[in-house]
């Protein structure tokens, strides 16, 4: 197969995690990420492949190095913390409050179930330095499951009372359907908005990625927030051979679930514990999920709907808006092309920060009545809009085969840590292929893994 070399990149060996070069080559309607290490041989890992074009897929950034950093010593991305080398400021910091767990799935990458849990003592320290460290940004509350924290909800509260103004949980909604009155003290918290782990419109789906036959679970849990008016975000992880056939099936159960569920952030498996030395990974790329929207959808989406990014790496994620119409017609909402002129980065990154905060924060109620007959077709669509805009989009994480320093570097998703340091989220999660981690606390990880509670 022909192959064009594209460029030299940084990477690290998925044995040792030493770093290394190495190429960004195109194969075919592929680019594989291509490395060799003098000690453990050669590794490959197909990083882009098909529509839309790798080489149309950027958004040129002007770098951020503003706030404290810490020193580079061996490099990235061992001094992540974050260190010279980054580029980007903090757009969401993601807070793990408890290692532990009430599901073991297949593919979690936090190795969680027994555990423990942070001290209202300790998060209330860590909130303060995270406003002092960022200016302000979004924050998660992650875990591990951080619903079987005991005190979730005056943790949402120590959260606002520190300044964030959007909170957001990231949860598998086991607890939210057992407790039909939490979601309504956590709203009353403060909490904005819940990422809920959704794979499938199935239980075949959930028994494979969970272990466990939960659909009707993940509904009552959708129904719970909707009353208690919390924005919902439903985070398929996407295995290939597993629900890639259901992409466009979860936009249409969100969709059917408007104005409470805001919209759905696909996030393709990485790889993160333990495996063979002789494996080889399988990733489903970007491009290979919004042409699966397209193609599912019969072009009721498109290819060319969805953007890069304006605050990470563009090679990280894409997106597209849309307000679903009266009749159940989507409108995509933006520009119909990309402005590629390069941006302050920390611009892109404070735009994100409120745009996610407004897309996936639950609808407020306006002092008039929405469903009164509109004045004209202007006031029409703004009443639809504050209710049925729905956002679709996708984050490819990396690990040791895929990663690539460059993209690292420009990071806006930090891991807070106790001790002060805002770590990549990438960086954080890394394992050697034996699962011997680069930061995470736990050494070593039982399974494989990727991302969700």
């Amino acid at each position: 197969m022909e192959a064009e070399i594209l460029r030299q990149v940084e990477s690290v060996c998925p044995v040792c995690l030493e770093r290394i070069q190495g190429h960004l080559v195109h194969r075919g309607e592929s680019v594989v990420l291509e490395k060799r290490c003098p000690e453990h041989g050669f590794f490959a890992a197909t990083v882009w492949k098909g529509e839309p074009a790798f080489s149309s897929w950027f958004r040129p950034k002007i770098p951020y190095y503003g706030g404290r950093r810490e020193k580079t010593g061996t490099g990235c991305p061992f001094d992540c913390g974050l260190c010279e080398r980054h580029t980007q400021r903090t757009c969401t910091a993601l807070v793990e409050i408890t290692s532990r767990c009430n599901l073991n799935c297949p593919v979690c990458f936090a190795d969680s179930g027994n555990g423990t849990d942070l001290d209202l003592g300790t998060l209330t320290k860590m909130f303060a330095s995270i406003m002092t460290r960022t200016g302000g940004c979004n924050l998660q509350l992650s875990g591990g499951e951080p619903t079987v924290h005991k005190d979730l909800e005056r943790i949402v509260g120590l959260a606002k009372e520190a300044g964030f103004t959007f909170i957001q949980l990231n949860t598998n909604g086991i607890r939210l359907a057992e407790d039909p009155q939490l979601a309504l003290r956590l709203k009353k918290a403060g909490l904005s908005s819940v990422f809920l782990q959704f794979d499938g419109v199935d239980d075949t789906v959930l028994r494979t990625l969970r272990g466990r036959e939960l659909f009707t679970v993940k509904c009552r849990a959708i129904d719970t927030l909707a009353d208690a008016g919390i924005g919902i975000v439903l985070v398929p992880t996407v295995v290939r051979d597993v629900n890639m056939d259901q992409l466009w099936q979860i936009v249409r159960f969100g969709l059917q679930r408007q104005p409470h569920v805001r919209g759905v952030h696909f996030q393709p498996m990485s790889y993160f514990g333990r495996f063979p030395v002789d494996f080889v990974p399988d990733h489903v790329t970007l491009p290979e999920v919004m042409s699966g929207l397209a193609i599912q959808s019969d072009n009721v989406l498109q290819v060319n709907d969805f953007r890069p990014p304006g605050c990470e790496h563009a090679l990280c994620s894409f997106s597209a808006k849309y307000m679903q119409q009266d009749d159940g017609r989507l409108m995509r909402l933006g520009s119909n092309s990309c402005d590629c002129t390069p941006v302050p980065a920390e611009q892109g990154a404070l735009t994100s920060i409120g745009v996610t905060a407004r897309q996936w924060a639950g609808v407020v109620k306006e002092p008039f009545n929405l469903h009164a007959q509109p004045v004209d077709e202007l006031d029409r669509f703004l009443q639809r809009a504050r209710t049925h805009t729905f956002s679709i989009s996708g984050m490819a994480f990396q690990d040791c085969w895929s990663l690539n320093l460059e993209r690292l570097q420009g990071c806006c998703i930090h891991v807070a840590r106790p001790d002060g340091r805002l770590i990549p989220f990438c960086s954080f999660n890394l394992t050697a292929c034996d699962g011997t981690s680069l930061h995470r606390p736990l050494s070593n990880f039982s399974n494989p893994g990727q991302q969700d509670e």
